[in-house]
């Protein structure tokens, strides 16, 4: 065999080598994931998962009557003909309230930290209060606020999460980065844009504690 045909023996078996290195590389990359998740967020440190649901209805059903809903956190579905104050809650706030307020565009953000997640929800509440785009829409009504709840959630079935209308993030901690791309993505994008405030949601304003249990 020729010194010209070795070369060529070589070159094709380092080129084999490369695409089939190239090949395994791509199957074992971290961050992708192979579920039914539409527009996953990469999971990173919080293994932050994104999904997509359908419409479960949007009728108005008595205030604090007994509500159920098909996803966690509660994306869409039958819901109080009130909406809330856009705020941070320091109390859960009642399921049948949060989904008209999703309804309106809202993005909210919920907690499940029976251990306790004080840094957490603080950088929450920093994140809302300094790092949000303002509200186009609402400023151009004369009402310049953000459709944005924060409120702990004993019903979560995962530690973190965040929701709109159809949509829903969890996560097993306060990932800023997943949840700023869940609110660009999926803010003011509901069946209704209203902006006005809704109604305080507390004892004194006549809701019970145990409203839609």
């Amino acid at each position: 065999m020729g010194e010209m045909t070795h070369r060529t023996v070589l070159h094709a078996m380092v080129v084999a080598l490369s695409v089939a290195a190239c090949s395994n590389a791509e199957e074992a990359a971290p961050g992708r994931d192979a579920g039914s998740e539409a527009g996953l967020t990469e999971a990173g440190v919080c293994n932050a998962r994104e999904t997509q649901h359908p419409s479960f209805g949007q009728e108005h059903v008595p205030r604090c009557s007994q509500v159920s809903y098909e996803t966690s956190p509660p994306t869409s579905g039958n819901h109080y003909g009130n909406w809330p104050e856009y705020r941070v809650y320091e109390r859960p706030l009642p399921h049948g309230f949060m989904v008209h307020a999703l309804e309106h565009g809202a993005v909210v953000l919920s907690y499940n930290c029976p251990e306790g997640c004080a840094e957490e929800v603080a950088a929450a509440e920093r994140w809302i209060a300094e790092e949000l785009p303002g509200d186009v829409f609402c400023a151009s009504q004369g009402m310049p606020r953000q459709r944005v709840i924060l409120t702990p959630d004993p019903k979560l079935e995962s530690r973190w999460a965040a929701a709109a209308w159809t949509w829903s993030l969890t996560a097993d901690c306060f990932d800023e980065g997943a949840f700023m791309a869940f609110y660009q993505a999926h803010y003011d994008r509901a069946p209704e844009q209203i902006c006005s405030d809704g109604i305080p949601i507390s004892v004194d304003a006549g809701i019970p504690e145990d409203c839609g249990e």
